[in-house]
């Protein structure tokens, strides 16, 4: 059975866990080679090891500090040599960090906004000239449901994944008018359970215990509509569809994955 990406090639930023190691395990199980980039080399060497022993062949780990101008050219180019092509580019690497306005420093805001924002100017900048030789393809972006609904406590990471959202509606329809055959899509997830939760076990909770992970899902959960809180595989099968060519006729497009909380 051909899978819903096969031939495809397609390049993943942080990709060493969680919702990228899920994207990687899903395009390759639907017949995409796919590279993992990460600034982690063990952890995203790792990955694709396992990926290569699920589905042989179709995995391959580069490491990326998403920051550097000169590494997402060399990367990308290593990367085109390795699969003979590029025709998707998932730009998911991210972090959250800052509180509010007055509580976050300078230095804290111009580090979301770089590995958040311009990581994703960078590759989608250095990627459009390949994948258009290879074209169709597709640029999915890694936004959050917090590009789109604020938070009196995230300041920097509104703002960078604000960001992310418009501007790839901008470079979709740069895309659409050069006749590039690229489309380009953000994907909004909410709350996933992922290792990134780790750090809110004992955040803000002064000196009160640490949470278990179990009451700390239950918790979050109890914020979403749908009343739990999402798994990676269910950001990854978003992305499956942005990817893949039967979404041929979506760009500039936003795909929430939050459990109905955008609806509230």
């Amino acid at each position: 059975m051909t899978g819903r990406v096969s031939g495809k090639m397609a390049f993943i930023t942080g990709a060493a866990q969680g919702i990228g190691e899920a994207i990687a395990f899903m395009l390759a199980k639907e017949g995409a080679q796919v590279v993992l980039a990460d600034i982690n080399k063990e952890g995203v060497i790792s990955v694709s090891e396992k990926i290569n022993d699920k589905y042989p062949g179709k995995a391959f780990a580069l490491n990326l500090d998403v920051t550097s101008e000169e590494e997402w050219k060399d990367t990308l180019k290593k990367a085109e040599e390795l699969m003979g092509g590029l025709n998707i580019l998932v730009n998911n690497a991210g972090i959250s960090a800052g509180s509010t306005i007055e509580e976050t420093d300078y230095e804290t805001f111009q580090k979301v906004m770089k590995i958040d924002t311009d990581s994703v100017f960078l590759g989608s900048k250095y990627a459009v000239p390949i994948m258009k030789k290879y074209a169709p393809g597709s640029i999915v972006n890694t936004s959050s449901i917090s590009g789109l609904i604020a938070g009196h406590n995230m300041v920097a990471y509104n703002t960078a994944k604000a960001g992310v959202w418009l501007m790839s509606k901008s470079i979709a329809l740069h895309c659409a008018r050069q006749g590039y055959q690229i489309r380009c899509n953000t994907i909004h997830p909410t709350f996933i359970n992922t290792p990134i939760l780790d750090g809110w076990l004992t955040g803000g909770r002064g000196d009160r215990p640490p949470l278990k992970r179990d009451e700390l899902l239950s918790k979050l959960g109890k914020q979403v509509p749908l009343g739990v809180v999402g798994d990676t595989d269910d950001v990854a099968y978003a992305v499956l569809y942005l990817a893949s060519d039967e979404s041929k006729f979506v760009t500039g497009s936003e795909l929430k994955i939050d459990g109905g909380i955008s609806a509230m």
